[in-house]
Parts: C-alpha cells; structure tokens; sequence
C-alpha cells in the first residue's frame, strides 16, 4: 500500500504542498490582516490553541454525520430495491425523487425547525435527505444494468424473481451502490455541519457561527479545513471498504 501511495499519491502531495508555500508566501508578501485571510501556519496555531474547546464539537459532529449516513444509506438502499421491484412505483415515484434534489437543504431548513423543533430529529433529515438520493439513484442504476444474458440463462435455469435479485442483480450492483456510498459520506459530513446552524448546542457549525460573528478568522479556517478532512476520512473508509470487497470477491473467486 505503501509503494502504491509512493507511485500514485505523491504528485497530489506535492500540490497541496505548493498551494500551502504559494498561500503562505502571499499572505506575508502582501501584509494581508489576518481577520480577511490568515496564513495556514496560523490556522495551525490557532487549531492548536482551541482543540481542547473545539474537540467537543468534533465528536458532536461526527456522531451526528455517522448515524445521520447510516439512516441516508439505509433509507436510500431500501427505496431504491422497492423501485426496482414495483415498475409502477418507479414510473410514479422517480420524478418526484428528482424534484427532491431542486430543493435547497438551507431553504428547507427553517421549515423542518417550525415541524420538528430545534432537536435532533431536523438535523437527521437534512443528513438523510443530503445522503439518500446519490444512493438511491447509483444503487437503482446497478440493480438496473445486470448482464442480460445472465439473466436469461437464470430464468432458463429456473430461478425465481427473489434468487434473480440476491443472486444476481444485488451482486452486480455492488460497484454502483459504493459509488453512492462515496458520494453521501461526503455530503453527510456537509450536511451535518449545516445541520447544526439550526439551534444546536454543539458541533462544528456551531463553532463556525461563533467564530464568524466575532471575526475569528483563522478558527473559521480550522472548522472549514477539519470539516474537509472528516469528508476525506468518510470517502477513504468506504474505498477501504470497496477495496476489502474486492479482494474477498477475488479470492472467493479463485
């Protein structure tokens, strides 16, 4: 793993390294006010100085963006089969899951607090609706694109709808549905940082709003810089997760 970073990640490195020197060098060249734009070297310092505050506010979101994926994920796998199996239900339901997305999560925030309240439950939707529909519509995708060959030498074979789903089609499908799986562990990490500007007591967001209103720039950059990193970490896991899969087809193969 190791080699391969060396031969493939090495290039990506170097440009985070070069857009760090470049950010530095100009902030310091130019006297830039700190409160307009900070150096990195003081985010770091700043992310230093309030970690023992700000860790609080990291594990509120994580937890949140954590449960908050796994409600999206099952909730969008569950539409998705359902879609599949009723052609009537995705004929009528498929425009409306489309009509969902034109919907900005910050405009129907507001709504969900007057419905809900300022508990949890509001910001568990947002997660869910920021996480569902890439899974729903990557996952409906794969089930929908199974080898029709093998298909036809199943139902020669005899199998029933339910072996042609577990068997076949399910299984077929698994590269797309990790590529949705991707895609909303990303937004899931967004949106539970925007969940929060809804009331909460906790959380990144919270840290950013207080952070903004008092003109604390560099802590501004630290909730933006580890929000990004939480987002990489979620997308890294499920890649580990597609990766291990692979491996285990291929030996189950062999």
């Amino acid at each position: 793993m190791m080699k391969r970073f060396m031969e493939r990640g090495w290039r990506s490195v170097v440009a985070i390294l070069l857009v760090i020197v470049f950010w530095e060098s100009t902030v310091r060249i130019f006297s830039i006010e700190e409160w307009l734009l900070p150096t990195p070297s003081a985010i770091v310092r700043e992310l230093f100085a309030v970690w023992p505050t700000f860790y609080p506010h990291l594990l509120s979101t994580l937890l949140l963006a954590v449960l908050g994926f796994l409600i999206g994920a099952l909730f969008g796998l569950t539409v998705a089969m359902v879609l599949h199996s009723f052609d009537k239900v995705r004929e009528t339901i498929y425009p409306f899951l489309i009509l969902s997305q034109n919907i900005p999560i910050i405009v129907l925030a507001p709504l969900l607090v007057i419905w809900f309240g300022f508990g949890t439950l509001p910001k568990f939707i947002i997660i869910t609706i920021a996480c569902f529909f890439p899974i729903t519509i990557s996952t409906l995708g794969g089930l929908q694109q199974t080898n029709r060959e093998l298909s036809h030498y199943m139902l020669m074979m005899g199998a029933s709808k339910r072996e042609m789903f577990w068997k076949l089609e399910l299984p077929d499908a698994i590269p797309s549905i990790l590529s949705g799986l991707k895609i909303a562990a990303t937004y899931s990490v967004m949106a539970a940082v925007v969940s929060e500007w809804l009331g909460a007591q906790q959380g990144i967001g919270v840290f950013m709003t207080i952070a903004t209103s008092s003109y604390k720039t560099p802590r501004v950059f630290v909730a933006i810089i580890v929000t990004m990193l939480l987002s990489f970490l979620f997308f890294s896991v499920i890649l580990l997760i597609e990766k291990l899969l692979k491996r285990f087809v291929v030996r189950g193969g062999a």
